[in-house]
């Protein structure tokens, strides 16, 4: 089997429908890929809506899995583990794909033989509107948003996919481990990185990350995500994440992360006073709202 599709649920019954229709009505042949939905604890719907799309779609291969240890890892690792395609292709329980996904994705595989990790394009849907405050800089935190061109590249370090928008070869986990489960969101936490430490661990092992433009990502945003109370806890907990990832690995990648963080805090001081002059202060504004936040969790206040 070429590929299969991953989805880690936890509550999200509104949009799971949605994202199951898309993985279900790709163009690609349907013995060459299956659907695994990692249902992680959910108190809602979650397995009812799984059952409706199993018979709706009867001739996909359609798993469901409850996995009992609550986070996103263990839902990963899970997911990872019951996988048979040689690619693993993450799609978030609020994200959707256009038909051809799989087809586009098979051909720019057999042109690039050495591809082992790809990122796609992701492309935020905000069902309220784009908020007044959001810029180029907020867009991927609260949206998800990942540009890197129309063209099929090899992406510099500082451009790691999100595990929503992530295709891997099976095998990596098999050589270099799986998911931190200390990291990832459990519940109604926000605490992340469990991507970013994947990806640090496969870049250090010579691993590059593709970018394919073709295979875009839409992810939904219901305005509970752009408000302020969300915008809070989401940045704290991404210098929360920060702290535990970075300690995990070495005090010293502790202390390197917190210097990055002074050299951050003079950028974004730096595009608040842009911001200002261009009129445009509530971008600034949340720029360093941002940034306090994030301060605040790594240092662990």
């Amino acid at each position: 089997m070429k590929f299969s599709f991953i989805t880690c649920t936890y509550n999200r019954e509104k949009y799971l429908g949605q994202t199951l229709k898309s993985v279900c009505e790709q163009t690609f042949p349907v013995g060459e890929y299956e659907i695994l939905v990692i249902d992680n604890n959910s108190t809602d719907n979650t397995a009812d809506v799984c059952k409706e799309y199993q018979e709706r779609y009867p001739d996909r291969q359609f798993f469901y899995f409850k996995e009992t240890n609550q986070g996103f890892s263990f839902a990963l690792n899970r997911g990872i583990r019951e996988a048979k395609g040689e690619y693993i292709v993450f799609v978030d329980d609020d994200e959707t794909i256009q038909p051809v996904h799989l087809k586009r994705l098979d051909i720019h595989l057999k042109e690039n033989t050495q591809a082992e990790l790809i990122a796609s394009p992701v492309i935020p849907v905000y069902e309220s509107g784009e908020p007044a405050w959001m810029s180029h800089f907020t867009q991927r935190l609260i949206g998800g948003y990942f540009n890197q061109g129309d063209k099929v590249k090899v992406l510099d370090a500082n451009h790691y996919p999100g595990t929503g928008h992530t295709i891997i070869k099976r095998e990596l986990y098999e050589k270099y481990g799986y998911y931190n489960t200390e990291l990832g969101r459990k519940g109604i936490s926000l605490i992340g990185a469990e991507d970013k430490d994947m990806f640090n661990r496969l870049k250090n092992n010579g691993i590059s990350a593709y970018y394919f433009p073709d295979i875009p990502i839409y992810h939904h945003i219901p305005p509970a995500k752009t408000t302020d109370d969300f915008f809070n806890r989401l940045t704290y907990s991404i210098g929360k994440s920060e702290r535990i990832r970075t300690k995990s690995v070495s005090a010293s990648e502790y202390y390197k992360r917190l210097l990055s963080e002074g050299i951050k805090w003079g950028a974004s001081l730096v595009l608040f006073a842009g911001y200002t002059l261009l009129l445009t202060p509530a971008k600034g504004l949340r720029l360093l709202r941002f940034r306090w936040n994030v301060t605040k969790g790594l240092l662990g206040k």
